[in-house]
C-alpha cells in the first residue's frame, strides 16, 4: 500500500501482456463486488496501470513511474479499466502538467469566463433562471474543453479556488439579472467535501446582495458514493444557508434512492441521455422520464429535463409533467451581455426554436477520424452520420457548444459543434451540410433504425 487508495503489485518473471491483462481484469472484477460494512452494502471501483520490464535498462524507479503514467491513462479512459504503459504517455503527462500550470494562472489572467444557458418553466415558457457553464480561453492555445481541464483541476485541488470564483461570479451575475431569476452552478465532489464551502457561499451571497435561494447548487450522484455522516452534515449546512440544491445527472451514476429521503433536494435534473430521442416510439426513455417525474412529484421536488432540442421532445416532456426544460430549443449557452439582452427584449419569456421532429435518417458506419479541439487532436469513431450531423465515439464528456474540427481525410476537413455528450459518445452538428458518399463512399453503410442511436 503506497498510501490512501493507491496500491502497487509486483508480478515477478511475467511479461506476457495477455496474462497480465487477465490478472488486471480479475482484480477489477473482484473489487467491483459489493462489500458489507456494518450492515450496509458498499461498492468501490479500481483502475490499473501496467508497466513491463524485460530486465534490461529500466530502473525500478522508472518502472514505477511508467506504471503511474499508465494509471493516469486508465483513469482518463473512464475508470474501471486497465492500461499498459506506452511511450506516448510521457507526452500526455507533459501536456497534463502544462495544462495544470497554465490553469493556476488562468484566474489571474482573466482567461476563465462563465456562459449561461436558459432554464425555462414548461407551462408558462418564462425563463426562471440559467445554468452557469465554465469556459477557458487560453491565451495561446485558444478554447480548452472543460472535459480536459476540469478533471485536472479536481486532481490538483485547483477546483477549490476555481469553484469559489464560479460561485462569486454567478452571484454577481444574479444581482444584475434581478430578483426573479436564479443561477445554478455545478459543485464537484471535492468542493462538496471542503468544510469552507458553506462560508464561501454565504460570503458570496452577501457580497452580491442577493437572496440565498437565487443560487442553486447542482450536485452529482457521485457524492453519494460516500454516504457518510459528514456528507449528510454538509447537506444540512448547505441547506441552512438558504440556497437551493439540485441533484444533477439523475439516473446515470450511483442511483440509490435511499439518499433522496436523507438529502434535502429542491430539484432533480433528468440527464440528457434520457431526453434525447424520448419521443421515438421505439425508445423506453419516455417511461424512464415519467418514473423520475413521478418520484420527484411525490417528494415535492421540481424537475428539469436537460438537452431538449426538438418540438416533439418538448411536447413529450410537457405531457409527462416535467416542470422545467433546458436545451438548445430555448437557447445555447451565452455570455452575460447576451443574457441581459434576451431578458430585456423578450420580457423574460422564451421562444422554442428548433426542428419539429426527430433528425433526418442516419447511416450507420464505423469510420476512424481525427477530431481537433482546443489545439489538440483526438481519435474518434463515427458510428452514424447524416448530411448535417454525426455520432462519434471515443471522446469523453465534451461540453455542448464545444467547437470541433473533423478530419475524414487530407482534403476532407469540416467544422462542427458538439450538441450533447454521454460518456464517450458525442453528437455533433456540422457547420454546413456534407456529402456522405464523398466521405465514406456509396453502398458501404446501412440505414440506422429510427432514433435508436442518439445523435445531434
Amino acid at each position: 500500500r503506497l498510501g490512501g487508495d493507491e496500491f502497487q503489485i509486483v508480478v515477478p518473471q511475467m511479461s506476457q501482456p495477455e496474462k497480465l491483462a487477465g490478472i488486471a481484469n480479475a482484480i477489477i472484477l473482484s473489487l467491483a463486488k459489493p462489500f458489507s460494512i456494518e450492515g450496509e452494502q458498499v461498492r468501490v471501483g479500481s483502475s490499473l496501470g501496467i508497466a513491463v520490464s524485460d530486465g534490461q535498462g529500466v530502473s525500478a524507479s522508472a518502472l514505477v513511474r511508467n506504471a503511474d503514467l499508465a494509471l493516469y491513462a486508465a483513469k482518463d479512459a473512464g475508470r474501471g479499466v486497465y492500461r499498459f504503459y506506452a511511450d506516448a504517455m510521457h507526452n500526455q503527462a507533459s501536456e497534463r502538467k502544462a495544462i495544470e500550470d497554465a490553469l493556476r494562472d488562468a484566474l489571474a489572467k482573466d482567461e476563465l469566463k462563465l456562459l449561461y444557458q436558459p432554464i425555462v418553466d414548461v407551462e408558462s415558457e418564462r425563463i426562471t433562471g440559467f445554468e452557469a457553464l465554465i469556459r477557458w480561453h487560453h491565451g495561446t492555445e485558444g478554447l480548452i474543453s472543460p472535459s480536459k481541464f476540469i478533471p485536472i483541476a479536481e486532481e490538483s485541488n485547483l477546483i477549490v479556488p476555481i469553484g469559489e470564483w464560479i460561485i462569486r461570479t454567478a452571484c454577481a451575475s444574479i444581482s444584475l439579472l434581478g430578483p426573479g431569476y436564479r443561477v445554478a452552478v455545478n459543485v464537484s465532489p471535492r468542493q462538496f467535501s471542503n468544510e469552507k464551502l458553506p462560508a464561501t457561499i454565504m460570503s458570496a451571497v452577501s457580497a452580491a446582495g442577493i437572496r440565498p435561494e437565487q443560487l442553486e447548487l447542482e450536485i452529482t450522484e457521485g457524492v453519494f458514493l460516500d454516504e457518510s455522516a459528514e456528507n449528510l452534515a454538509m447537506f444540512q449546512k448547505l441547506k441552512r444557508t438558504g440556497v437551493r440544491l439540485a441533484l444533477d445527472d439523475f439516473g446515470t451514476g450511483y442511483s440509490a434512492l435511499g439518499y433522496l429521503k436523507k438529502a434535502p433536494f429542491d430539484k432533480i435534473k433528468i440527464d440528457q441521455s434520457f431526453v434525447l430521442g424520448a419521443a421515438d416510439p421505439s425508445s423506453m426513455n419516455a417511461a424512464i422520464i415519467s418514473s423520475i417525474v413521478g418520484l420527484a412529484t411525490a417528494l415535492k421536488m421540481e424537475t428539469t429535463a436537460e438537452g431538449v432540442e426538438t418540438h416533439d421532445d418538448l411536447a413529450l416532456i410537457r405531457g409527462l409533467g416535467c416542470s422545467h426544460v433546458q436545451g438548445y430549443i430555448y437557447g445555447k449557452p451565452m455570455d452575460l451581455v447576451e443574457v441581459l439582452a434576451l431578458l430585456r427584449e423578450g420580457g423574460g419569456r422564451a421562444e422554442a426554436k428548433g426542428y419539429k421532429s426527430a433528425r433526418e435518417p442516419r447511416l450507420t458506419t464505423f469510420r476512424t477520424i481525427q477530431v481537433g479541439s482546443g489545439g489538440y487532436q483526438y481519435e474518434g469513431i463515427v458510428r452514424n452520420i447524416s448530411p448535417r450531423g454525426a455520432l462519434i465515439e471515443g471522446l469523453w464528456n465534451v461540453p455542448p457548444g464545444t467547437p470541433l474540427t473533423l478530419e475524414f481525410g487530407a482534403d476532407q476537413i469540416f467544422d462542427a459543434e458538439a450538441r450533447w455528450s454521454a460518456g464517450n459518445r458525442v453528437g455533433v452538428k456540422f457547420a454546413e451540410a456534407v456529402e456522405i458518399d464523398a466521405l465514406i463512399g456509396p453502398k458501404t453503410v446501412t440505414p440506422a433504425r429510427g432514433r435508436v442511436h442518439r445523435a445531434a
